[in-house]
């Protein structure tokens, strides 16, 4: 599975939905963004010329450099199921959004470096107490400039903007599901015609032995080979797959949820109901419900 979320990650990140936003937000804003994956094992860098200047040179020290990479795992920690904003010692905010498919992490958006109240000479002596404590080797007076000049953002305008955020992390999460249904990976012609199979007989009662048998293979090793190659067991992809149907007829209120449950294959309502929740972390219900207050 976690092979699986690192492909779903990369694709992501080459992505022109997640480019392209990631340009406008950068403009827009004038603060940085950055995707990764969770557990990250180096600190966070944001793209050169992205950067907060204090920031910047607060990487350069190996304990300052120390004391941000704690407050990133801790923000992550914090992050697993909602956006969390704290603050480094020198007060400077740093926001972590989780994208989530179903109830699976795959990655973070990470954004800050900002202040919410203007600097002071008062603050910056209490940064400067901090770093010469630390036995910290910088340049205090670059320092001292590049702190004066960090952006300031008002609290609510800073909230709104991490809102923002979370509305494109759930897009994300939308586009990672669909890159995971539609590999773009060179694939063996098998499990090419497996899924076309899928993708126009989901609405159909069929099994894996059933589509193995269609592909011209024995089951167990149709199975390995999908799975392989998908990254996903073919139970999952087929149940993904018409989860994916679902989300576009729940768009439909003239469309009872028992109707559509039917319509796209599945046996029961309360199979539909679980299934849907497990992949997308909400009841159709609730999934319908957001387009009515839209």
């Amino acid at each position: 599975m976690k092979n699986n979320g690192n492909r779903m990650l990369g694709a992501l990140s080459q992505s022109r939905l997640y480019r392209d936003y990631e340009r406008a937000f950068i403009r827009g804003t004038g603060l940085p963004l950055a995707l990764h994956a969770p557990e990250m094992l180096n600190m966070i860098h944001f793209a050169r010329g992205k950067e907060n200047p204090f920031c910047a040179l607060m990487a350069r020290t190996n304990t300052s450099c120390a004391q941000c990479y704690a407050l990133q795992q801790k923000l992550e920690k914090e992050a697993q199921l909602r956006p969390k904003t704290l603050k480094c010692f020198a007060g400077l905010c740093e926001t972590a959004v989780p994208v989530r498919v179903g109830d699976k992490l795959i990655a973070f958006l990470h954004t800050g470096h900002i202040l919410l109240h203007h600097p002071d000479t008062s603050r910056f002596n209490s940064i400067a107490k901090t770093l010469l404590k630390w036995g910290t080797d910088v340049d205090l007076k670059k320092i001292e400039e590049a702190y004066f000049n960090t952006r300031v953002l008002p609290r609510q305008q800073y909230e709104a903007l991490i809102k923002l955020l979370t509305t494109f992390a759930q897009h994300l999460a939308l586009c990672a599901d669909q890159l995971t249904l539609q590999s773009s990976q060179a694939e063996p012609e098998a499990v090419a015609r497996a899924r076309d199979y899928v993708s126009r007989h989901y609405r159909e009662t069929f099994s894996l032995p059933d589509v193995a048998r269609v592909v011209n293979m024995s089951a167990n090793y149709f199975s390995e080979k999908f799975k392989e190659t998908t990254g996903l067991n073919f139970i999952e992809f087929v149940a993904r797959t018409r989860v994916e149907k679902a989300r576009n007829l729940l768009q439909n209120p003239n469309l009872r949820i028992s109707e559509i449950a039917f319509e796209i294959g599945f046996q029961s309502l309360s199979q539909f109901n679980r299934t849907f929740k497990r992949i997308t972390g909400r009841s159709p219900s609730d999934y319908r419900g957001q387009f009515a207050r839209a």
